[in-house]
């Protein structure tokens, strides 16, 4: 007889083995995304500070939460992976005339450091079911590779950090994007030699066929036609690509920006100067409290400047002294010169001032004239992804430097852009930073965004080399004809029969002819009558379900007028759901810790703002 104390132990045992299988079956500690009913806590992964390393762990932890951002580095993940090894093999300089070396130039078409950033990113982006934390050691390593340089830890700026990463991933993709175009290109313009070699050699080979040719027609029945590739339209593809680049969806941080200068004078406006960036910095003036708006201002607002030489006024006063040069003047010499001159002074005038000839004595600059122009500049691409950095430093005398603490006050929904063409962009991470211009901590608030289901448009048509149709969440539901009449609606409840008929004819009102009715029903149920007890029964059942279903189907006219919710017609289609707010709630990552945050606490954080980071919005 086993010892009781023994059956007492495995007793207990046993009822603590099950306790912990009932825990975890009934009772897990993994949660469904945004499922609201559960009374877990919520979190995200976080990110270990091991060397001072907040300025690194904030910009990360903000890019995580831009959609926009995962999208680009998943596409472009996805496109380097299934095309060809040697499309980014051969190495394509860039054609600004800037030589890289052959290692960075590798480094970039290999896309290094899209590759870390996109496993980074998905690391942070999982669904912790406990406090997680991970280092961003692996991603800090990929850019020392790229770079072959260690990541300085004496600056600790964050935005210095937001600059180096986003520029390298600019410039990776324009890498591989000139690689795919070069392979583009040669493959279309050594298939365009073979088809014209081609072209010349069935035309030579169609002479003989004439001559042996003896009158009868071959049958072509049984026989496989080659298929011939046309000269003229592989040329016509090699000049589109040549004249215009690949059309692709860029990168997502990148914008871009122009500014033209108009003299006040003469009215001349310089062509305007394009230049790209992939974040805006804003100087926070030194007041007490300001808005984005105003530090915005600093740059895109028209800025007079006075005491500026006009390239154009230079141009007319140099023709107007020639002129008068050349109505005193008695050499005939002298005279067939001025003209030349004045010549081409006028060509430039009309074609480029900016550009004015060579060999014309445009006399010494010091004593050009000084006109007041204005300076204009505005934002011509708009970028999917607007970064700001606001600067807060402040240099004082013998290299001093102070940090400015005015409160900026920043909007969830930023407009921008002219009135005829506006911009709207959403708040969606925000960088903070605590302390002095020499130490402090950062922090970042990224929203919690709630994934909602796409819509299908062409579910039908052929997909790219990435889908660019979103796939739905759930299966989606095809409304096609709709009744209220429980014999369509739950059609399980009525087999046919013998005595049915595949389809009755129904009444239309203002003398339309009668259509069929979709489902098959018994001849009983649609004069009336019954013919046995069966048919009794299932109307029965019928009635059942249909009283219930009539709560719930909204009233439809009838024939006569009244409201009948079993008239068999086509139902109207449902309203679009409505677009869903912004979400209101935000995660607060200092490193490791991570809290809850709402919209009220991220705009409240004036003083402390940094960094912001807002997405564009489609258009209505």
């Amino acid at each position: 007889m086993p010892d009781k104390t023994t059956s007492v132990v495995s007793y207990a045992a046993g009822a603590s083995l099950a306790a912990a299988a009932l825990f975890y079956v009934f009772g897990p500690t993994f949660t469904i995304d945004h499922d609201t009913t559960s009374s877990r806590k919520k979190t995200i992964v976080g990110l270990r500070n091991q060397a001072n390393d907040c300025f690194i762990n904030s910009v990360l932890q903000a890019l995580a939460g831009l959609p926009e951002l995962r999208i680009y580095l998943i596409r472009e993940t996805h496109r380097r992976r299934i095309e060809d090894p040697s499309v980014y093999a051969h190495l394509v300089q860039p054609l600004d005339g800037k030589e890289l070396a052959q290692w960075k130039l590798q480094g970039l078409q290999d896309g290094l450091v899209t590759y870390g950033l996109k496993e980074m990113l998905d690391a942070l982006n999982e669904r912790p079911i406990s406090k997680k934390a991970i280092s961003p050691f692996p991603f800090v390593k990929v850019l020392e590779m790229a770079f072959k340089q260690r990541i300085s830890r004496q600056q600790q700026d964050a935005q210095e950090f937001l600059q180096i990463v986003a520029e390298r991933l600019k410039d990776e993709y324009h890498a591989g994007q000139r690689a795919r175009l070069y392979a583009r290109r040669q493959g279309l313009a050594s298939l365009a030699e073979s088809s014209q070699a081609k072209d010349g050699n069935e035309t030579d080979r169609s002479d003989d066929a004439a001559e042996n040719a003896d009158g009868m027609e071959a049958s072509t029945s049984g026989t496989q036609i080659p298929i011939t590739v046309d000269l003229a339209e592989v040329q016509r593809a090699v000049r589109e690509i040549q004249a215009a680049p690949e059309l692709e969806d860029g990168f997502p941080l990148e914008g871009k920006y122009e500014s033209h200068i108009q003299c006040q004078t003469c009215g001349y406006t310089t062509k305007p100067r394009e230049e790209t960036f992939c974040t805006l910095t804003l100087a926070v003036p030194q007041v007490s409290s300001t808005t984005l708006n105003a530090c915005f201002d600093g740059i895109f607002k028209t800025e007079y400047i006075d005491d500026f030489k006009c390239e154009m006024c230079r141009l007319v006063q140099t023709k107007t002294n020639l002129e008068q040069e050349m109505v005193k003047s008695t050499s005939d010499s002298f005279k067939a010169l001025a003209q030349e001159n004045i010549q081409k002074l006028q060509a430039a005038m009309d074609v480029d001032p900016e550009r004015p000839p060579e060999d014309v004595e445009l006399g010494d600059i010091r004593y050009a004239p000084k006109r007041r122009i204005a300076k204009t500049t505005r934002i011509s691409t708009f970028p999917k992804i607007l970064a700001i950095h606001l600067s807060r430093s402040i240099y004082g005398i013998g290299q001093i430097t102070q940090k400015n603490s005015a409160k900026v006050s920043f909007p969830e929904q930023l407009p921008l852009g002219s009135v005829m063409k506006q911009r709207k962009y959403k708040l969606l991470g925000v960088v903070t930073h605590r302390g002095g211009h020499n130490s402090g901590h950062y922090e970042a608030f990224r929203r919690q965004n709630t994934p909602s289901p796409y819509a299908n448009i062409n579910p039908f048509q052929p997909s790219d080399i990435y889908s660019k149709t979103p796939t739905p969440i759930s299966t989606p539901q095809i409304s096609a004809l709709r009744s209220d009449s429980p014999s369509i609606s739950t059609p399980d409840l009525l087999s046919p029969s013998s005595d049915t008929t595949p389809s009755t004819p129904s009444l239309e009102s203002n003398g339309a002819p009668p259509r069929s009715v979709p489902v098959d029903l018994p001849s009983s149920l649609v004069n009336g009558r019954d013919r046995d007890g069966e048919t009794s029964s299932l109307r029965s059942i019928t009635a059942s379900t249909k009283s219930a279903l009539s709560k719930l189907a909204p009233p439809r006219a009838s024939l006569n007028g009244s409201s009948s919710p079993s008239t068999l017609a086509v139902g109207k289609p449902q309203p679009r759901p409505k677009k869903r707010k912004p979400a209101d709630k935000w995660w607060r990552v200092s490193d490791e810790k991570v809290r809850e945050a709402k919209t009220s606490e991220v705009l409240g954080m004036q003083k402390e703002v940094y960094l912001l980071f807002y997405e564009l919005e489609p258009e209505e």
